[in-house]
């Protein structure tokens, strides 16, 4: 499978992204990521093929900057990147409370 470069766009309160969310691509989508954040509420990562530990520090950076965020969708690889760095599926911190 040929995977797609990341992009990441705005429709209504979603902030969707899409492709494969490495350090790369991280570091080239922050500035447009972070510019469509206000009065975003979901952030969509359905459409993602791959994540890896910078693309989830990405998603954790704009998800704490949302409010009331709601995440939609699991990419493959990020619910064992969410265990290793003992985040809830909201992409807060699990402190074990």
């Amino acid at each position: 499978m040929i995977e797609a470069a990341a992009s990441v766009h705005r429709d209504g309160e979603r902030l969707l992204l899409s492709g494969r969310l490495d350090r790369d691509a991280a570091t080239a989508l922050w500035p447009q990521a972070s510019a469509a954040i206000p009065g975003a509420r979901v952030l969509d990562v359905s459409a993602m093929q791959t994540i890896d530990s910078a693309g989830l520090a990405m998603l954790v950076a704009l998800a704490e900057r949302m409010q009331d965020v709601h995440i939609a969708g699991m990419p493959p690889g990020m619910a064992d990147l969410l265990a290793a760095y003992r985040l809830r599926p909201t992409l807060a911190f699990d402190d074990g409370r």
